[in-house]
């Protein structure tokens, strides 16, 4: 089960003063469950970003601390900068990342907002998902007249704070605390004045310039401002939505308004994290515009940084700003982060797993990685150039199956470890009994089913195989051959584990035996009879 992680944003109006700074994001990095991302001052908007994750019980003491601390530390009479603020924690988001949902997001929205209103003394107002009103949900409409037309807002009984006094906190203004998804905040520089990168975000951004002239771009807020510290003039914007308009095509629109106006884009700047399927988005976009073939992940990244011109103001570091790898959200399992030397030995250990599942993973995983290799060595090379399209198509499928089976390796130790733990579950009453009982179908249940996935990934490497032998590199024709053994290897292992633990589980609740042995058996067969036919292609061939 995916740890319970919910991302928070909190926004402060304070971003020239390093100890200020520094002061809260410690107040963050020391609560307990929490994990500071990021912390992204901006001088020209004296506002800084926080970025950090944590369990939603976790992220809301989080979120409080920091704000405990800007309560004593930043005072909104004295405060000046080019982004729109209301108050010295501006705003307060809740992202789900993993293991949570929105509904999830906003219950902290609203456990912080109430809290924060009792323990300051503060308003706060919900917004985005948490909104009680819809004229709420909009971040802009809330924080319209800024921070000088808090106390006049606060007035109105249409204004009255979801949170919190009506009575104006000069020190502080207003907060919004909000669920939301992830919001990219995304500058595009522009070598111009502030007013015609103004002109430009009225052109793309969701409102335009009013409600008769609306802009082109959905889900995205937007204004023109001068970045004093860079010299450079940006488009600012809030992409609240990347799935209806993801920062490459905003990107793309901006350019290309620029272009009309007779202007330069010099890159773009991304504040605080990105997830990283906004970027792979981005690379697949690219990819097919400009028919480029890019498989490795970091080398796709590389070309989205390089399009949109990332590091334009400052080095963008993959390590440091998609929000996936800070997290190690994609971290691989303890057998696959072995040496070699230390799976073999862990497999030959006296202990019942890793066992024949995890090595029938293991080894479908470098049949798979050996097709792979003969696709790259018959692309690229002025001899195979005839097979450059081919060779496109075929090696993603091959290197999509060996990724695929890599995870499988710790999947399959972990589903047998599930099932001893549901074994060793108390059995003395007949409640107990039954708890145990259903704990041990369902281990048994994840037991079958992890094999028959790496059947089904191996099995899913024939046609692409098949195609490859008959007109790749023949100086590989051993290792297309040891691929081909080591796949229908995989086959095998996954029919045996399959085999062993069917007589554990009842037929008809969450298992079919008959559906699972006929698959089963129709799978090894496959294996079989393709196998042989890929060895004879290779055999026949004479180059």
């Amino acid at each position: 089960m995916a740890a319970r992680i919910v991302e928070c944003v909190p926004n402060f109006s304070e971003g020239r003063r390093k100890e200020v700074i520094d002061a809260i994001a410690d107040a963050a990095a020391n609560t307990d469950g929490c994990t500071l991302l990021d912390v992204d001052p901006g001088p020209s908007t004296n506002r800084t970003v926080y970025t950090f994750v944590g369990s939603p019980e976790a992220i809301v003491e989080g979120a409080l601390n920091m704000c405990k601390v800007a309560f004593q530390l930043i005072d909104m009479r004295k405060h000046h900068g080019e982004h729109p603020r209301m108050g010295a924690m501006d705003v307060c988001p809740f992202s789900p990342v993993s293991g949570v949902t929105m509904n999830d997001c906003v219950e902290c929205a609203n456990r912080f907002g109430e809290r924060l209103a009792q323990e300051l003394s503060v308003p706060v107002y919900l917004y985005g998902f948490a909104a009680r009103e819809e004229k709420r949900r909009k971040l802009p409409t809330i924080r319209a007249g800024e921070y000088e037309k808090v106390n006049e807002k606060l007035t109105d009984p249409e204004w009255k704070p979801d949170f919190g006094p009506t009575t104006f906190v000069p020190s502080w203004g207003a907060s919004a605390a909000g669920a939301r998804k992830f919001l990219i905040a995304y500058n595009v520089n522009v070598l111009s004045t502030k007013e015609q990168c103004h002109r430009i975000a009225l052109n793309v951004r969701e409102k335009g310039r009013g409600a008769d002239k609306p802009g082109r771009l959905k889900e995205v807020q937007g204004i023109g401002w001068w970045l004093e510290e860079s010299n450079i003039a940006q488009i600012s914007l809030n992409l609240t939505d990347m799935d209806v308009t993801p920062f490459h095509i905003a990107f793309e629109e901006c350019k290309k308004d620029a272009q009309e106006y007779k202007l330069t884009v010099c890159g773009s700047q991304i504040i605080g994290l990105v997830p990283l399927k906004a970027m792979l988005d981005a690379a697949d976009y690219y990819m097919k515009r400009d028919n480029l073939f890019i498989e490795a992940e970091d080398q796709r990244i590389r070309l989205v940084i390089d399009r949109l011109g990332l590091s334009s103001l400052q080095m963008f570091d993959p390590k440091e700003r998609i929000i996936e790898y800070m997290i190690d959200a994609k971290a691989d399992g303890p057998l696959v982060s072995m040496s070699l030397k230390s799976f073999i030995q862990s497999v030959g250990a006296r202990s019942s797993a890793p066992g024949g599942g995890s090595v029938a993973a293991a080894v479908g995983a470098l049949g798979a990685a050996l097709a792979t290799m003969v696709g790259w060595l018959s692309y690229g090379k002025k001899k195979f150039e005839s097979l450059d399209p081919t060779m496109r198509r075929l090696i993603p499928q091959l290197r999509g199956a060996m990724n695929n089976l890599i995870p499988l390796v710790d999947a399959d130790t972990n589903a047998f470890d599930q099932y001893m733990s549901a074994a060793k579950l108390p059995k003395s009453t007949e409640e107990e009994q039954a708890i145990r009982k259903e704990a041990m179908q369902k281990g048994m249940a994840t037991a079958i089913n992890i094999p028959l996935k790496i059947m089904d990934t191996a099995s899913s490497c024939w046609p692409a195989l098949k195609e490859l032998v008959a007109i790749g590199n023949m100086q590989c024709k051993s290792d297309l051959q040891v691929g081909t053994k080591a796949l229908e290897l995989a086959v095998w292992g996954a029919y045996y584990n399959v085999q062993i633990n069917l007589p554990s589980i009842e037929d008809g609740g969450l298992i079919n035996k008959k559906e699972i042995t006929d698959k089963i058996e129709e799978s090894v067969k496959t294996a079989g009879l393709e196998a042989a036919a890929i060895l004879r292609i290779l055999d026949d061939r004479k180059e």
